[in-house]
């Protein structure tokens, strides 16, 4: 049996980071892997799907010059080849650089499926290592993160029927898609696909669109995915889908009961992810999930679960974490800092911004409107449209700003944003959040001239009393 400080399970962004924090403080560090380090985000999700929609944004570019500027450039076709060989350089890059940073920080990287056979030690089952056991004296750290959530009765196939991790890499896009689910990720897949040709229809269960997010914000955005030619049905369930040799023909019921029936080329399931946690041997560390899948923590201060020793990072942990990459590279430091016998502060969920990457983009951070009257608070409301400064013009593709606030010039309670680039804006609005600022002191922050940004320091002039091109 070996020996070491931190054993964390897990390579992902939550596990990665902890890794290297840990190691950075001068804890002995093993890494288990069963697949590849920077996990799901990396190799899956964040890095490749926002290359594709940085592509995307290029394709939309085109039309944009064409129809808006005058610039008469026509779209000969896309490479697909080509494009996903520049997606695939950058997810290896940034590989490669995780891979680097964990080797220079000393960190034992295992390759293979690791599993608890007590509170602290774990089992290495597969890999050049296989058979091995290693015992952790400060803790073990559960990082497995996530996979996309299926329906019963409608798996996957990976031609018909696709989750969002055969989408990204399918050989091609079909000329039609059904997206199932208009959470983020079924937004920001809606969004691609329609981006590159494709005739899309974005259905959601709940009566709209991110309906996490302010109602205002949702409102916005499926202003502006219809506008795009997205057909938008919200407030609708898949009641049976069935796949045909051209594709998949789907019913739908909608909150009225009225049936409707669509055909498409693929569905795209995105109806949210499930915890990993099969051959984890929870069991034998004296673990059990809850639910819904999640391994809870018994002190959310510390990310320890009710087992000492044992910490959860990123997918695997219920809400308030949100299940975002940046919230599990903070849950990655603290606890990496608990095991060094620090004293970190806990993680402050409700300053976590949210981003969805689709065009239009939506930012947010904090209280919707609907949350913050729910919780008491007296809270007064400021918005304004992107158009109304002069940077939103020249982009023009519309957008909003709002603001909640408490009432006479108080506490920001939350930012909520829609429009082009709005996830390059919403780091401002983080740190107002999250150090309870004011309005009366946001206002007097200056922004830059012309920019988009510009509209949030407006909406907090107002708020304070002082605004001036408020309309």
């Amino acid at each position: 049996m070996r020996e070491t400080d931190v054993i964390v399970i897990g390579g992902g962004t939550g596990g990665y980071s902890t890794a290297l924090r840990a190691a950075a403080l001068g804890l002995g560090v093993v890494l288990a892997e069963r697949d590849l380090v920077g996990g799901t985000c990396l190799h899956r999700g964040c890095i490749p799907s926002k290359a594709m929609l940085h592509a995307a944004e290029l394709v939309d570019g085109i039309a944009e010059a064409r129809e808006r500027w005058g610039v008469k450039a026509t779209l000969e076709s896309v490479d697909w080849a080509a494009l996903t060989a520049t997606r695939d350089d950058i997810v290896g890059r940034n590989h490669r650089g995780v891979e680097g940073h964990l080797a220079h920080a000393g960190v034992r990287v295992v390759r293979g499926t690791a599993t608890l056979t007590g509170p602290r030690t774990v089992r290495i089952g597969s890999g050049a290592e296989a058979g091995s056991v290693w015992t952790a004296r400060r803790g073990v750290v559960l990082a497995t993160g996530s996979r996309p959530r299926t329906l019963p009765g409608l798996e996957p196939d990976g031609a018909r029927v696709v989750t969002s991790d055969d989408a990204l890499f399918a050989p091609g896009l079909p000329g039609s898609v059904l997206v199932l689910g208009g959470g983020a990720i079924g937004v920001e897949y809606a969004s691609l696909h329609r981006s590159m040709g494709a005739e899309v229809t974005l259905v959601e269960a709940a009566e709209r669109l991110l309906p996490l997010e302010d109602a205002d914000v949702s409102r916005y955005l499926t202003r502006g995915l219809k506008k795009r030619g997205i057909d938008v049905r919200a407030g609708a369930r898949l009641e049976d889908a069935v796949v045909h040799e051209g594709g998949v023909r789907a019913t739908l019921r909608t909150a009225r009961g009225e049936v409707r029936t669509l055909e498409a080329e693929r569905l795209l399931v995105a109806v949210g992810r499930v915890p990993v946690t099969d051959g984890l041997g929870l069991a034998a560390a004296g673990l059990a999930t809850d639910a819904r899948g999640f391994v809870p923590p018994a002190d959310w201060s510390r990310l320890e679960t009710a087992v000492p020793g044992v910490h959860v990072v990123g997918d695997l942990l219920p809400p308030p974490s949100p299940g975002l990459a940046h919230a599990s590279f903070a849950e990655g430091l603290l606890v990496a800092e608990t095991l060094a016998g620090r004293a970190p502060r806990p993680v402050d969920y409700a300053a976590v911004p949210r981003v969805t990457y689709s065009a239009p983009q939506t930012a947010s951070v904090g209280l919707t409107e609907a949350e913050a009257r729910e919780r008491g608070h007296d809270a007064e409301v400021n918005s304004m449209p992107l158009t109304a400064v002069a940077k939103g013009m020249v982009h023009g593709q519309g957008g909003l700003v709002k603001v909640v606030a408490e009432k006479g010039g108080g506490r920001v309670l939350g930012v909520h944003l829609v429009g082009p680039h709005v996830s390059e804006m919403i780091a401002e609005s983080q740190l107002v959040v999250g150090w309870d600022a004011d309005t009366a002191d946001v206002a007097q922050h200056v922004h830059p001239h012309p920019t988009l940004s510009e509209a949030v320091g407006e909406v907090m002039l107002s708020l304070a009393g002082r605004g001036l091109h408020q309309v």
